[in-house]
């Protein structure tokens, strides 16, 4: 729910882009909402023009409140430039500067990161070592040490078998295809699997098919929702001089 405190020019327009829809609300400092989450379809087979366009359009009735502004995406992502989006447009998005293109829309200073990376520091509880899961469009991960942000890594893109990674194994395709009994022994497995490589103190699950569990959860792990991970977005610029996150602004 939006909080009601009053609102100020040094707020945050936190943003959050996936294979099936982009998300945005306003923030404060402390990561507080202060105006209604909403969301917006993301176009199938999104271009980057696509996904500036849509940002444009979910955000235009928004209170100018806000002077910078916070993007989880999901793909690779250095310095502000998109490297990868696979559950995105094919071939369109690689080295394109998505920061600089929302800056120059939006006129205001931009962070972007992961997905998963923002979803994780809206999320945690800062201690100990913490894993993020998103079971959507795609699978994504973060991982944090007491609150911490560590190196991000594409472990959706590591092989589960010979012909799978991470991604087709557990994405939503792959729910589609299966249906909801099977995907969940998969997803056991691959709890299973990051409970025995990484001895986890607490596993976070998020994302849209976080929904369709339907088995008991140990006690360490715990579903949260895309509300909880766009607050992230505060944090971002809270934090982000410590991990030396790269900040985008407008070109005049």
């Amino acid at each position: 729910m939006a909080t009601q405190k009053k609102v100020d020019n040094n707020n945050i327009l936190s943003i959050d882009i996936g294979g099936t829809s982009i998300k945005s609300v306003l923030l404060d400092e402390n990561g507080n909402m202060l105006n209604e989450y909403v969301k917006s379809k993301t176009p199938p087979e999104a271009t980057p023009k696509d996904i500036v366009n849509g940002i444009a359009e979910l955000v235009k009735t928004f209170p100018q409140t806000y002077n910078r502004i916070s993007i989880g995406f999901p793909g690779y992502v250095k310095n502000g430039v998109v490297k990868t989006a696979p559950n995105l447009a094919k071939n369109k998005w690689e080295d394109i500067d998505l920061a600089q293109r929302v800056a120059n829309t939006l006129g205001h200073p931009v962070r972007l990161v992961n997905d998963a990376d923002q979803q994780g520091l809206g999320v945690v509880a800062g201690k100990g070592f913490e894993i993020v899961f998103t079971v959507g469009t795609g699978f994504g991960t973060s991982l944090l040490f007491d609150g911490e942000l560590l190196p991000h890594l594409e472990l959706a893109h590591f092989p589960i078998n010979k012909e799978e990674d991470y991604d087709d194994y557990i994405g939503n395709k792959a729910f589609e295809k299966i249906g909801a009994e099977r995907w969940n022994k998969r997803l056991k497995k691959v709890i299973e699997t990051y409970k025995t490589v990484f001895n986890y103190d607490t596993l976070y699950i998020g994302g849209g098919n976080s929904k369709q569990i339907d088995f008991k959860l140990e006690s360490n792990i715990k579903i949260v929702t895309n509300r909880d991970g766009i607050k992230g977005g505060a944090k971002l610029w809270k934090l982000a001089d410590k991990y030396n996150i790269f900040t985008v602004s407008p070109k005049k």
